[in-house]
Parts: C-alpha cells; structure tokens; sequence
C-alpha cells in the first residue's frame, strides 16, 4: 500500500494545478500591465525603490505586518485583527513549513512539482526520517488549527458583524460568495484528507486524533480519495475565481505597499496606481461604518468599498453617482486597513468627465479673479513685525470671508503678542483653488495656484499663516513656496503660548474639541489645538475624535448632497461631540463652525475666538 504515497502523482492534483497556473498567469499579465500604466516617471521611481536597500526592508516589513498580520485591523478591533491574521499567516505559516518539510523529507525522490508541498501528507509514506520531524508534524497541525479558527469567526461574522465592531458589512456578489464558501471550505477539507491518511504519513495531535476515529469504520484507505479530490477542486476554484471577487486584495496588495512605498500617486482615474487600490480593497466593510453618509440608509452603497466594486464593473452611472455624492472627508481613507484612498480615487474619477450636475467648474472662467488681485501689489514696507526676521503674510481665504469673527479674533491675538502682519485678502482676494481640485479641474485650479504664488512671493512674507484647514492643507500639498513656513493658526497660537508671547487666564468652562477633516485627517494636526485648549479651560474629548472625528456634514467635497440629508449628518457629528457634555464645542475650521452653529444646543465658536477672549 505504501508504494501509492511514493509514485509523486495522482490526477487529483489537476484541479489544483489548474488554478494555481490559472491565478500565476493572470496576476503576471496584470502587473505588467499595471506597471506600464504608470507615468514614465513613476515607473523609474518604482524600478529605483526596488533597489534601494531602506525601501526594500520597509516593504518587507509592511508587508509582513500589514497583509499577514493585519496590525492596522488588529488596532481597530482585537477579534476582528485575530480573524484576518489567523487565516492570512496561518496559512502562509502552512506553506513555508509545508516547504520545509518536502526538502527535509523527500529530497532523495527529486520531487519539485508544484502541487508536492501542499498534498505532502498524500505522497510520502511516515519512515524513520520522518518520525523525527515530530516538531514539523506538530507545526502543520498547529497552523492548520489556527487558520481554522480564522475560519470559524469568518462565518460567525457573517452572520453577527456586531460581535466584530461592525454595524454593517458588505453584500458580496455572486462570484465573491463562490470564492467565499470554497476558500471556507478548503481547510476542512484539508484536515479531513490529512486526517485520513495520518496513520500512513504522520500526523500531530489534531489529524491523528481525528485518525483514530476514521480508521474505527473507514478501515479502507481507497476512501481517502474523494477527501483528497475534494480538497484539490477547493483549492481549484478559489483560485479561478480569485482575479473577479474582493480575494484578489491578497496578491495585489503585495503590489500596492512597495508603489506607495515608492512614492507613487494617483495619476490616471483607472490605470496604474489607481488600479492596484481598486483591486487591494478587500471589501471588509469598515468604511460603511466609518462614513459620516452612513448615518442615513440610502447612502450605504456609496461608501469607497462600492465604488471600488463599480469601478471594477465600469458601471459609469453609478461611479458618477458616488463620486459625486462623497462629501471628501478622508475618513474611510484614515481607517481603511489596505490604505485605499477613497477621496483621491473619487477626485480622479470626477477629472476624467465634464459635469452637469452643481456648478459647470470646466467652463469656469477664472481671469477676472486674476485680473483683481493683479491690483493687490505688496510693498516690502506693508509686512512689519516686532522681529525682523519675522514677515506674517495672513490669508483669510473664502469660508473665513463668511465668518468675520474668526478674522477678528485671529487679528487681536496677533496684536496682543505684539505681531505686525499683513492680510492677503483683505479687500478679496482669489480663491486657494480647493474646489477646483475637488471637482478634478486642474487647469483651472492650477491658474489660481500660479497667481497666489506670484502674490506671496513677491510679499516678502516669510510666514504664511491660515485659519482654513481646506487652504491650508492645499497650501501645503500644491503650493511650491520657498523659503516661507505655511502654518495653520492653531499651530500658530500654540507657538505663542509655548514661547511666552500670549499668555492665558483659564476659563471654568468645559470644551469639546472638533477635529476639522482638512487639518486632523489631511495634515495630521492633532495636538496643537488641544495644548491651546486645555490651557484656556477644561478640554473634555468626543466618542469618536482625531483620525476617527466625524465630518460636520458641510463639506464643499459633495456636488449632491441635499440640504436636509447634510442636516442628518450635521446631527450625527454633534450628538458625538456632545457625548461628555460640554459647555461649548470648539473647532478650527469656519466650515465647521457655521455647519455646527446652525443645530448645534451650546455656543460654537474657533480655538481663535477662545484664545482671544482667555488671552492677554
């Protein structure tokens, strides 16, 4: 009986050849592709990083940590991290153990098929040498136990995605469920057909304790054949249907960390690096939560997970649709575990079309805003301050136009730390060109870009200080200003306190702080408005705050979106900050405070307004 285990093949490997050859060719072909995608440029820059000895240990590293352990996952809920890691690096622990043991133990028959590793326990017979890998029997038996458990979760998640800190999950399609159910169904059945042969090709304490049992009324070993074909089709047909469902985020998120890990951008809407992050989304769902749209029913299948189904599809009405309707507030971006940019996908999706919904931007007309600010011409004299070597170059920008307060208040506390500036857009000015970047008219924005550029270069400013996140974040991400710092007034006023230029008489007033979408998630400003807070009052915190603050709802992202269905959300974003009842709610960003002023029950006001009422 033992000669069957040594002869190296039987036909139930085809299924599983099949596949694999199947799923190694296409994901060949679609690199390639991808690659060739990209800019010129972008393609050197990969090729370079793939060289560069720092690059290649940090791709190394993310890969480890991000697609087999899922660490991002594991932050955001322990269960539901020890699901994806379970299944994703216990199986991969199976396959290099499963190596190991083929050279260890079979060397002497010269097998190096492809399917030898994986039907191991079907082809070699237990012999003296292999009774001394009692440790890599042991390591098989672990590793299969573990992926199982993977397993288990992944179906009672299914059913009860609250257990695993999820409200809602995605509704997979056809081919995703077929995928689904037979990568479900290949560990089981791998353990029955190991099980099965176990007192023939060695085992550990889960396949020989299981063949224990078989053997008591399957004294036959012919039996073991339907397990061992049954397992090899499993493997088959995930494999054919892993390029058309959400599994195809296993190999192409191997691609995507060494592309960002490059330095790589979004260039083309469906090409290139855009691609590779439609298909790494591995449609887990956590986005449907994260996004604020989702407070109301109707607008859960436009969260980036659906998107990116749709653009996979090329359904045009409904990748227009979504994009539209994205309020671009970051968020599902900042907690996605693959790192798929959901609002710069949606930018690039709107750039490649004209619109007819809200405002026409492609025909805009942006000379007359040139032309007027052509007359606001600085005199080297106009920027003066207490130090020489200080030049403070203020831009108010369009949303503080429309909340004068906080203009004010940021002028006083100037004037109380004995800082001379000057205000760019006094008597109006241009726009830093956010819409248009949103709306995805480059040309248009990048001719504002160019005259803001000219003002401030010739201002002599060597600080450019900003109360808007949106400009500010603009500002800093498509603005070439050499030679000047661009800082956001919270930054500002923290630098103040810190250098004894202001000081503050605390307040008995409890705060709430709103991190505004443009400076926490888009710049990364978290504990600069804090500081100033908690030294001008009691700072208390929302539920949900930094990376995971919920957008006021009043985003200029969204060309859609209704009054009434921004309320709801408006709604929802304040019934979060007020969980810890505060006096006031506090923001920086004067989108934000006139969103909040509108339903808000407590005064709203800017980290500006505050400082300069507790400042002296």
């Amino acid at each position: 009986m033992r000669e069957r285990f040594l002869t190296g093949y039987n036909d139930f490997v085809l299924p599983f050849v099949c596949g694999m050859l199947f799923v190694l060719i296409y994901c060949m072909v679609g690199l390639v592709r991808i690659i060739l995608q990209l800019p010129a440029a972008d393609r050197r820059k990969f090729f370079l990083s793939l060289v560069n000895p720092k690059t290649m240990v940090k791709n190394i590293k993310d890969i480890f940590l991000k697609c087999l352990i899922h660490v991002d996952i594991w932050k955001r809920n322990k269960l539901l991290g020890y699901m994806h890691s379970s299944i994703a690096f216990g199986w991969f622990m199976l396959i290099v153990v499963g190596h190991i043991e083929v050279m260890l133990y079979t060397s002497h028959l010269g097998a190096k098929a492809l399917y030898y590793p994986i039907f191991f326990r079907y082809f070699v017979a237990e012999t003296e040498s292999t009774m001394k890998g009692s440790l890599i029997f042991f390591l098989m038996d672990f590793f299969l136990l573990v992926v199982l458990s993977g397993i288990t979760l992944a179906i009672i998640k299914r059913v009860r995605s609250r257990l695993f800190g999820m409200r809602r999950t995605t509704n997979p399609s056809f081919l995703d469920l077929i995928g689904q159910y037979s990568l479900w169904s290949i560990f089981p059945l791998r353990l029955l057909a190991e099980s099965f042969t176990a007192d023939i090709s060695g085992g550990s304490f889960l396949t020989k304790s299981l063949n224990y049992v078989f053997t008591e009324f399957l004294s036959n070993h012919a039996n073991m054949l339907p397990a061992w074909w049954a397992y090899s089709c499993a493997l088959g047909i995930f494999f054919f249907v892993l390029p058309f469902t959400r599994y195809m985020h296993i190999p192409t998120e191997i691609l995507l960390i060494p592309f960002r890990n490059a330095g790589i951008k979004i260039v083309n809407a469906r090409k290139g690096f855009a691609k590779a992050q439609v298909y790494s989304c591995p449609s887990c769902g956590l986005c449907i939560d994260a996004c604020p749209m989702g407070v109301l029913k109707g607008n859960i299948k436009d969260t980036t997970v659906y998107l990116n189904r749709q653009i996979r599809r090329n359904n045009e009405a409904r990748i227009e649709e979504i994009s539209d309707k994205c309020l671009l507030c970051g968020k599902c971006t900042a907690i996605c575990p693959v790192g798929v940019e959901g609002d710069k996908l949606r930018i690039a999706q709107r750039s490649v079309r004209k619109y007819n919904l809200g405002p026409d931007y492609s025909n805009i007309d942006v000379s007359a805003d040139i032309q007027r600010c052509n007359k606001f011409v600085f005199n080297q004299n106009n920027i003066v301050s207490s130090s020489e070597n200080e030049k403070v170059l203020y831009f108010g920008g369009c949303m503080t136009a429309l909340t004068p307060a906080i203009m004010k208040a940021t002028g006083s506390i100037l004037g109380k730390a004995g800082i001379e500036y000057e205000i760019m857009d006094r008597d109006g000015g241009i726009c830093c060109g956010r819409p248009m970047f949103m709306a995805g008219r480059f040309s248009q924005a990048m001719q504002l870009v160019e005259k803001n550029t000219e003002i401030i270069m010739k201002s002599g400013a060597d600080t450019l200080l900003l109360s808007c996140p949106i400009c500010y974040k603009i500002f800093r991400e498509k603005y070439h200003l050499p030679g000047i710092e661009i800082i956001h007034h919270t930054e500002y006023f923290e630098r103040l306190l810190q250098s004894g230029r202001l000081k503050v008489r605390k307040e008995d007033v409890r705060y709430v702080y709103h991190d505004p979408c443009e400076l926490g998630r888009g710049c990364g400003v978290y504990e600069q408005p804090r500081h100033v807070l908690s030294a001008a009052g009691e700072l208390v915190e929302a539920e949900k705050n930094r990376k995971e603050s919920i957008c006021c709802g009043g985003s200029l992202g969204s060309l859609t979106l209704s009054f009434d269905k921004r309320k709801a959300m408006t709604e929802n974003a304040l019934n979060n900050l007020v969980s810890d009842s505060p006096d006031r709610i506090v923001t920086a960003c004067p989108l934000c405070m006139s969103t909040f002023a509108r339903y808000a029950d407590r005064p709203v006001e800017d980290i500006a307004m505050v400082l300069d009422r507790t400042a002296y």
